[in-house]
């Protein structure tokens, strides 16, 4: 099995930073793309932002420039630097990840999801 566990997160002044950071564990051979996505009351789970294993990253419209996103492919972690935080950025942010990991001597895709790390920005 693998699991994700997301930490950082907490109050923060609009107009403030925050990093939020994703460590994966298990047997994982390889992570083919990690993100995140976050998700605040009465909305849909939407994409922040991910990277794939090159370093190719994608981000929603309402956090270019604002957030970047890294990942560290020897820790098999990732994490998000938030800046110029706005009120609108307050939500449960989840951390995910897909690739493959060994079972019982075989290689087996996954596809998992952090338990989510809420980030409340005050205004």
């Amino acid at each position: 099995q693998v699991h994700l566990v997301e930490s950082g997160g907490g109050l923060v002044q609009t107009g403030g930073s925050l990093r939020v950071s994703c460590q994966s564990s298990g047997q994982i051979l390889r992570i083919a793309d990690m993100g995140w996505y976050r998700q605040s009351p009465g909305r849909q789970r939407e994409l922040v932002a991910t990277v794939s294993g090159d370093g190719k990253t994608v981000y929603a419209d309402s956090v270019k420039g604002r957030f970047t996103i890294g990942r560290d492919n020897a820790e098999n972690t990732v994490y998000l630097q938030m800046s110029s935080l706005k009120p609108e950025d307050t939500a449960v942010y989840y951390c995910n990840a897909r690739g493959t990991f060994a079972r019982y001597g075989q290689s087996r895709d996954f596809k998992v999801w952090g338990q989510g790390t809420l980030v409340n920005v005050s205004s």
